[in-house]
């Protein structure tokens, strides 16, 4: 994601996944995709993919708005079609953005320490 779109942030979560979000901004809502990792398995979600334009149909899912692709090998992520697929994301956000941000290529940490 980075080096397609390196202004971007990247916010890091833990909840049912440990998450890299790439935002447009420093906010959740701006951002594009999102890389949760589960124990077993990966998927590159896009936050509006039901939005987007998918000639190609690489997107999986029914939710109102997220999509994914699953990960499996390096091949499901590293070709033109998905890289297509992030840019277009990318300009969606882009376009969506409410209000400029002056936070741009950072990484986030929105971890919260819960020990005792």
């Amino acid at each position: 994601m980075l080096e397609i779109y390196p202004q971007s942030n990247e916010m890091l979560y833990h909840t049912h996944a440990l998450t890299a979000v790439f935002s447009i901004s420093d906010k959740l809502s701006d951002a594009f995709c999102t890389l949760p990792i589960y124990t077993n398995h990966v998927n590159l979600a896009f936050n509006k993919g039901a939005l987007l334009n998918d000639p190609h149909k690489l997107l999986k899912g029914t939710g109102n708005l997220m999509r994914h692709i699953s990960i499996e090998a390096p091949r499901d992520y590293r070709n033109k079609k998905v890289k297509d697929l992030v840019k277009a994301a990318i300009d969606f956000a882009i376009k969506d953005l409410d209000k400029p941000t002056k936070q741009v290529g950072q990484t986030i940490s929105k971890i919260q320490n819960k020990r005792k």
